[in-house]
């Protein structure tokens, strides 16, 4: 002991911190660290006691950064066909210019401004195309459907049973149905009406607003996507600066995996669901159905919601046809059902593949969750969350497994009923193999 502590005198001595200088440090680094923890406790504190004034600072927030997170989000949705038409450019200009930083630039530029045209030139053709057929749609419905329900309670009148319980109740609901639904038309839909008319100024300096936010965030998505890697660099810059390298190894990982499933999901859902909605317009076209336009929006949107989202549109359209024609809602019924299996077996599995990694309860219970807790947008983005979640755990509970030897297939332990101190994996119990 005394040789440590004269080696250690001596080492001090050598950098040249008396010992109480160097007791005295020790200690102000330990207070002020508890001071710190102190100060953070009493924050917390005082934060969750004012959570509802800072929910309302983050709103405001929020909506003051409304056009640069469109920016960000225009510039996400965006990157793929920028990259893609700069892999395809770069060969060509690169036969014809020296200069690799002005064919990258050239390319880069030409892939952005491609991009914008094609995305606001697809944009306008839709709205062309869907405004207008939507408002006859929704016109129609609202002049046609009350003597639809009414024909459809003559229809049951003449030829349902007249003493079945079951045939008076289906009446009495459609009778009240069709009385609130034609109130509703007749009242609250003109009040709803004059209300918005009367608010019509309000409106159009918010409609004004969002069309700003919208240019100002198309903007920055050019500046974001011109430069994307410079901001890159920027974070990964940052981020080794604030941890240590392993952590900031494994962070860049995580983000890169993210990026990989919202990547694909949420374009690949996209892509999905735009083309599930032309294939109904198509086919419901064709079979000359009621409500085509409007009843392919309402299953191509709804398309975008996992799992629950073909039957969230396929129910209203259905009833919608049923009215209007009720052998071509049993029609109708048929064809979702096969279109529906189509997509899930054979069109989803081939653009989306499995770029979650979840299985279909825990794609279930994100829905449900995200859902509940967040709406639509909970519902849409739940599952790729969840499945970033997932990788998380999973790659914690691999790395666990990693430093204790065992095997980390879910497989293996499917079968395990005990595992020797070695690591070995045996499926027999030692009471059993003692007998």
């Amino acid at each position: 002991m005394k040789e440590k502590e004269h080696i250690t005198q001596e080492s001090e001595e050598e950098k040249g911190i008396p010992e109480s200088q160097f007791n005295l440090k020790t200690y102000f680094m330990k207070g002020f660290t508890y001071f710190l923890v102190i100060v953070a406790c009493i924050v917390c504190y005082f934060a969750f006691l004012r959570i509802d004034d800072i929910a309302r600072l983050a709103k405001e927030i929020g909506t003051i950064l409304q056009p640069i997170i469109m920016g960000l989000a225009f510039a996400y949705l965006l990157n793929p066909m920028v990259t893609m038409i700069e892999r395809k450019l770069n060969p060509i200009l690169e036969s014809k210019m020296k200069n690799k930083r002005k064919v990258h630039s050239l390319s880069r530029n030409i892939g952005v401004l491609v991009s914008l045209l094609v995305t606001l030139a697809v944009v306008v053709l839709l709205l062309n195309m869907i405004i207008p057929e939507l408002y006859a749609s929704i016109r129609d419905m609202i002049i046609s459907l009350p003597e639809q329900i009414n024909d459809a309670m003559a229809y049951m009148q003449r030829h349902a049973i007249n003493d079945s319980a079951i045939s008076g109740t289906l009446q009495t609901v459609l009778e009240n149905a069709a009385s609130s639904l034609e109130t509703w038309l007749k009242t609250d839909l003109i009040r709803q009406v004059n209300q918005m008319m009367s608010s019509l100024t309000n409106g159009v300096i918010s409609f004004f607003e969002t069309l700003f936010n919208i240019a100002v965030g198309l903007i920055v998505s050019v500046y974001v996507l011109t430069t994307k890697e410079k901001f890159i660099g920027q974070c990964k810059k940052i981020t080794y600066a604030l941890f240590q390298k392993e952590r900031a190894n494994m962070i860049l990982q995580i983000t890169r995996k993210s990026n990989e499933i919202f990547g694909g999901f949420v374009i690949g859902k996209i892509i999905d669901s735009i083309i599930i909605g032309i294939i109904c317009f198509i086919v419901l076209s064709i079979l000359k159905m009621p409500y085509t336009l409007l009843v392919s929006v309402v299953v191509g949107v709804t398309n975008v919601i996992p799992f629950f989202g073909p039957f969230i549109g396929a129910i209203p359209s259905i009833i919608l046809i049923l009215l209007a024609e009720p052998i071509k809602g049993l029609y109708f019924m048929i064809f979702i059902l096969l279109l529906q299996q189509f997509d899930g077996n054979i069109l989803g599995p081939k653009i989306l593949g499995n770029s979650t990694g979840l299985s279909a309860f825990w794609v279930v219970f994100s829905i449900l969750l995200g859902g509940g807790l967040f709406g639509f947008i909970g519902m849409v983005m739940g599952v790729p969350t969840f499945a970033v979640l997932y990788y998380l755990v999973n790659m914690f509970v691999e790395q666990k497994l990693r430093k204790k030897k065992l095997p980390m297939a879910s497989d293996v332990f499917e079968k395990v009923d005990y595992i020797d101190e070695e690591g070995n994996v045996h499926q027999q119990k030692p009471e059993e193999k003692s007998k």
